[in-house]
């Protein structure tokens, strides 16, 4: 049963591109409702996929691979696809990394990726995911009280998300980052990084991830944003205007 809230969302519109938005680690499509509904008002049709495992029971996370959050982002074009003429894929955090692999796979006009890590920290336990997760199948998101990093306190208390990361998902997300680094010279469509500065929880810093993903792309036309006053959960937080308005530009800009 999916989390009150946490649902797939699909918003039809008149224009001819089409917005496919994927959530992050964890978390669920409630984290890129706001934006859907931000872009929808523009006329985009805009989809908001839940990627396999998520938003039901963390038991069910620990059983899926990133090819099958990858299949979910593809099924999701599909059904697009018979609302829109184009594509323009949105991902948060691992949706990002997500995104930009599907850039590479699928036919789109255009990504926009936010707070989207390249790498993990270093830690011996990530090259032994599978054998650990059989003792250990969960570990805390952070050292920090609950809420830290967030400066929309209000938004992240209707945050629907697992409360631990479950070990074994985060060797299959170490297996994703691996493909992004490999696949990133293929992105070549009209790119948008958007950042935080006061992100505290992506891995190794926004910036260096921010930079390196930048200078890898394959795309011709690549922008960035950085923020600051936001977390990492971007179109959820105090920043999410900025970030919303940036995203209807650079969609804008690909019309024109």
């Amino acid at each position: 049963m999916i989390l009150p809230t946490a649902e797939p969302f699909f918003f039809p519109g008149y224009q001819e591109t089409g917005v496919l938005l994927t959530h992050g680690f964890t978390g669920s499509p409630k984290e890129m409702r706001w934006m859907g509904e931000y872009l929808n008002g523009l006329g985009y049709p805009c989809l908001g996929v839940r990627l396999t495992g998520h938003a039901t029971r963390p038991e069910d996370m620990i059983r899926s691979h990133y090819e099958d959050w990858l299949t979910s982002l593809e099924d999701g074009y599909h059904l697009l696809r018979g609302a829109a003429r184009r594509i323009v894929l949105v991902g948060l955090s691992m949706g990002g990394a997500l995104s930009l692999v599907s850039a590479a796979r699928l036919p789109v006009q255009g990504v926009i990726v936010m707070a989207t890590p390249y790498n993990l920290p270093s830690d011996w336990r990530l090259e032994h995911t599978e054998l650990l997760s059989r003792f250990m199948p969960y570990l805390p998101k952070s050292k920090e009280p609950p809420g830290t990093g967030w400066f929309d306190k209000d938004a992240w208390r209707e945050q629907v998300s697992y409360p631990q990361n479950p070990l074994r998902s985060i060797g299959q997300l170490k297996q994703l980052l691996a493909l992004l680094r490999q696949t990133l010279p293929q992105v070549t469509v009209p790119s948008l990084l958007i950042y935080s500065q006061d992100d505290i929880y992506l891995p190794m810093g926004s910036l260096p991830s921010m930079e390196y993903i930048y200078a890898h792309l394959g795309a011709a036309r690549k922008e960035t944003l950085v923020l600051t006053g936001s977390g990492h959960v971007i179109p959820r937080d105090a920043q999410r205007q900025t970030a919303f308005q940036a995203a209807a530009a650079f969609l804008q800009s690909l019309e024109d």
